[in-house]
């Protein structure tokens, strides 16, 4: 049996979702990373906030990763 590690997201990571938004859009902005996340949608600005779980199984691929240098800055 395999072990299961988590895929790292950092904030401001751009991904693509597996379904459409009702705007048309399928790319969403990491904002809040943590047992939940908080996407922004990238066509309209909606934000949503799902738990880690339901996240990770509707992301299809990463398409822009944001530098992490500035996610550790963040975090001070």
């Amino acid at each position: 049996m395999g072990s299961y590690y988590p895929k790292k997201y950092n904030i401001g990571d751009i991904v693509e979702t597996r379904k459409v938004h009702p705007c048309g859009s399928k790319e969403w902005e990491v904002i809040r990373v943590g047992a939940d996340f908080k996407i922004m949608c990238k066509g309209c600005g909606r934000v949503v906030m799902l738990p880690r779980v339901k996240f990770e199984k509707s992301v299809k691929k990463v398409i822009h990763e944001a530098d992490p240098e500035v996610n550790e800055q963040e975090d001070l």
